[in-house]
């Protein structure tokens, strides 16, 4: 398939601009020369028609006076004949009159009518000294013959000045057109050009570009747009070394103290069973957090490319956050935490069981890791008409409120240096987000500096 070749957008304006100013510099041409003659042409039989009849209505003497005002009045040439001879002309120096010269088509013709046994009739013929096309109507008036001729075409020397003008105008404007189509053409694709440049050095991974304004309101959206689309990937950018970073750190810790207490097995507590015991504890400790920071990324890689696919059942969302709560009991005896639950008996949800359970584990995560000194962790399920709301409430600094759209994303830490106190990979926010949106339920999060932090989220009865 042959490619099609490419114009630029300036190259195209120019066409585009330079055409419309041909199309009507052609037009003015046609109305002022065709049409205007066409116009000139039926105004003028119209004019004879309208003598004929008043001179057929006035008696014979009124006729002879009425002649020389019709004449000069009408801008046309009359003569009165008798068989043979013309008596009188009124208006004969009008400019292309035939009606005196002998040698004349005009007067081959008005020796046919006085011949003829008619009392009116009209002649169109062309003018041999002027070469332009004539009208001449016969009117019998008793013994004699009046002739009356005017030109069907505009003659005069002031028409045919501005015919002549006219064509220069038409040549001049064309000129005109072509500069004004280039001026207008550079100043709508400067701007695009410019945008089109600093959009490569944008798409090359240079963001100190700015994009100007340049008054042109789709111009300026697009110049918005990219500006836009700067920031996102500057936020991306760092999200991106952020993420590099902790998934650097996450993966190093565990491996670094996989390594240290198995060279200490090897090396020391070999001799001594508890110590051995309790470095293997470690190990299996370290590995379960490389397992489950393995198994986070692969959920959220798995969920962000449209992979996963919700198994939908019902279940008892209580007796679950019970189950969850059981878990962290560990915590609550060696680190003194309290997690408190208030929620109805029962409450029977359709979902994906192992998502939500996720939600909620990733949520008291969170809330374990960000609560305040008194290690205090709320979870509330309160019932409405037709949802359940699950919160999680920590009571630790909070967060500010520019930082809350952007606690969801991956990796994103409101505190750099906060204590982990389980085992955390800082997916889990993302990883809520993309569940709870697979299931389409409304979630947020409400924070009071210095108060703490309610995250929740709306799951349906």
């Amino acid at each position: 398939m042959k490619k099609k070749k490419k114009t630029s957008i300036q190259a195209k304006t120019l066409i585009y601009l330079l055409s419309f100013n041909v199309v009507i510099i052609i037009l003015l041409w046609v109305c002022q020369i065709s049409i205007f003659d066409i116009y000139y042409e039926k105004e003028q039989i119209g004019n004879m028609d309208d003598i004929v009849s008043s001179l057929k209505k006035a008696n014979s003497e009124e006729i002879l006076t009425l002649l020389q005002d019709i004449a000069y009045q009408n801008e046309v040439c009359i003569a009165v004949t008798d068989t043979n001879n013309i008596l009188a002309t009124y208006n004969a120096n009008m400019n292309g009159c035939a009606l005196s010269s002998r040698d004349s088509k005009a007067r081959e013709l008005m020796i046919e009518f006085v011949n003829s046994d008619s009392d009116f009739q009209s002649y169109r013929f062309i003018n041999d000294t002027k070469h332009v096309s004539a009208l001449m109507y016969g009117l019998k008036n008793n013994n004699s013959y009046m002739f009356i001729y005017t030109n069907l075409e505009d003659i005069s020397d002031f028409t045919l000045i501005i015919k002549r003008q006219l064509m220069y105008v038409c040549f001049l404007g064309i000129f005109i057109a072509v500069i004004i189509s280039i001026f207008l053409s550079t100043k709508i694709t400067d701007p695009i050009t410019e945008i089109t440049k600093k959009a490569r050095k944008l798409g090359s991974g240079n963001s100190d570009v700015e994009f100007k304004e340049s008054g042109i309101k789709e111009i300026d959206e697009l110049a918005e747009t990219l500006s836009q689309a700067q920031k996102e990937m500057a936020k991306t950018d760092e999200l991106r070394r952020d993420l590099m970073a902790n998934v650097s750190h996450d993966l190093k810790t565990p491996l670094t103290m996989i390594k240290a207490y198995a060279e200490m097995i090897r090396d020391i507590s070999y001799k001594d069973k508890d110590k051995m015991n309790e470095h293997l504890g470690i190990i299996v400790d370290e590995t379960d957090r490389l397992t489950v920071l393995v198994n986070d990324i692969l959920d959220l890689s798995k969920m962000q490319s449209n992979a996963d696919v919700l198994k939908l059942e019902k279940f008892d969302l209580v007796g679950e956050i019970n189950s969850i709560v059981k878990k962290y009991q560990i915590i609550k005896e060696t680190e003194q935490y309290t997690i408190n639950v208030e929620m109805p008996e029962s409450a029977m949800v359709k979902a994906d069981k192992k998502k939500i359970n996720q939600v909620i584990y990733n949520l008291v995560n969170n809330a374990i890791n960000y609560t305040g000194d008194d290690k205090k962790v709320t979870i509330k399920v309160t019932k409405h008409k037709k949802y359940y709301l699950v919160e999680i409430i920590d009571t630790g600094k909070g967060i500010k409120e520019e930082e809350i759209p952007y606690i969801w994303d991956k990796y994103y830490k409101n505190d750099k240096n906060h204590k982990r106190n389980v085992v955390s990979t800082g997916l889990g926010l993302s990883i809520v987000k993309q569940i709870l949106e697979l299931h389409n339920y409304e979630y947020g999060v409400k924070s009071v500096l210095k108060k703490g932090t309610s995250f929740y989220f709306k799951i349906k009865i």
